[in-house]
């Protein structure tokens, strides 16, 4: 089953050389296991652009959709056999990256 594996961040920056080679090892540790699927870092809210389309015309605006204190800084998408083995998997990614995250699974 794949999960969703999403960073939130509640300061202005990128991580840390220290961060960025944890979160490397991590990364490395999901391929070698076969956790692997695809993990990307966002930039910032400040860069979103958000479009609704749902009436008659696409509105575009720029800007996050919420403003908010925590934001999406990066995401993992992995294969993991359980829940619980992708609450492990997880755990050692907020480690890794020093951030708080949500795991969700895809339907």
């Amino acid at each position: 089953m794949q999960y969703l594996i999403s960073v939130i961040h509640d300061q202005a920056g990128l991580a840390t050389p220290e961060e960025d080679a944890a979160i490397d090892v991590f990364n490395d540790r999901l391929r070698t296991e076969g956790h692997w699927v695809f993990a990307g870092g966002l930039a910032s809210p400040s860069t979103a652009t958000v479009i609704d389309n749902r009436g008659g015309e696409a509105m575009v605006t720029d800007g996050p959709f919420l403003e908010s204190k925590e934001y999406l800084a990066g995401f993992w998408i992995i294969e993991a056999a359980d829940l619980d083995a992708a609450l492990t998997l997880a755990a050692e990614g907020s480690k890794a990256c020093n951030r708080k995250v949500e795991v969700r699974p895809f339907l």
